[in-house]
């Protein structure tokens, strides 16, 4: 009569007694055990099923080398999974550590080598072919636009860009995917954005102006980007993909009334 193991379903097992081992044999079937010892001419084992002592059974029966092979690939396996955990564990605290020394003051950082680079807001010129507007803060865009400001811009349906002075951004950058922190009392989005250049300046972005309705349609070269809020009123910007070098902004902008804020930038190719 032939000496056969009964063979046990992996995920009963599992669910009942928590982590176990396959101890296969010869003919294709397996044990699911607890533990096991390999002897001079035989296998003890302690079922997963019965849990009683130890039991025994001849080595011949059993195939050894394919049961330690998946002990092995498990083993691996688990190691593998504990190492990630710890890596994740480890990039979760430092995003922290990093986020904590963000300094209180509203703008924009620029994270690099371990450390903060404040930068400098832009004032962006609102330009029609009927005058300029020099904004510093345009959350009052549309009151500008819509004539409630000094100089007004004519109440008629068109076009008007926003554009900062300069053909290029005194602030660089070396690396192709920037990150930036910026830390605002509120934020509709947040967007990095390829500028246009036009003559002595660059253009960030381009709002349709339909006057009837008071509605504005800003239009800007927004870049792929990944952003994450760090705490209240923190958020995190990054590039999705490497950017060519050029000229760049980091922009905070409210719905249907254009970019509020413009944070100038320029990324170098290597050298």
């Amino acid at each position: 009569m032939k000496w056969r193991l009964p063979v046990l379903l992996l995920p009963l097992a599992v669910s009942a007694f928590g982590a176990t081992v396959r101890l296969y044999l010869k003919d294709g079937s397996y044990q699911l055990v607890l533990e096991y010892k390999v002897l001079e001419d035989r296998v003890q084992y302690v079922s997963a099923e019965r849990h009683r002592d130890r039991e025994e059974i001849p080595i011949d029966l059993v195939d050894i080398e394919r049961t330690k092979k998946e002990v092995a690939e498990h083993e691996a396996l688990l190691a593998k999974e504990a190492k990630e955990d710890a890596e994740e564990d480890a990039a979760i605290r430092a995003q922290r550590r990093e986020a904590s020394s963000v300094p209180d003051d509203s703008g924009a950082y620029y994270v690099h080598d371990d450390t903060l680079e404040a930068m400098k807001q832009a004032d962006v010129t609102l330009v029609t072919d009927k005058g300029r507007t020099i904004l510093r803060d345009l959350s009052t865009i549309a009151g500008v636009i819509f004539g409630h400001a000094y100089p007004p811009v004519p109440l008629t349906s068109g076009k008007v860009t926003a554009e900062v002075e300069g053909t290029a951004a005194t602030f660089r950058v070396s690396e192709d995917r920037p990150e930036f922190y910026l830390r605002l009392t509120a934020a509709d989005g947040l967007a990095i954005v390829k500028l246009t250049p036009k003559g002595n300046a660059r253009v960030v972005e381009t709002i349709t102006i339909a006057a009837v309705y008071s509605e504005l349609e800003p239009k800007r070269e927004a870049v792929p980007t990944f952003t994450k809020q760090a705490s209240e009123f923190l958020f995190k910007i990054w590039a999705e993909q490497p950017m060519p070098p050029g000229e760049y902004a980091v922009v905070e902008f409210q719905d249907g009334e254009g970019t509020a804020q413009v944070w100038d930038f320029g990324v170098d190719g290597p050298e």
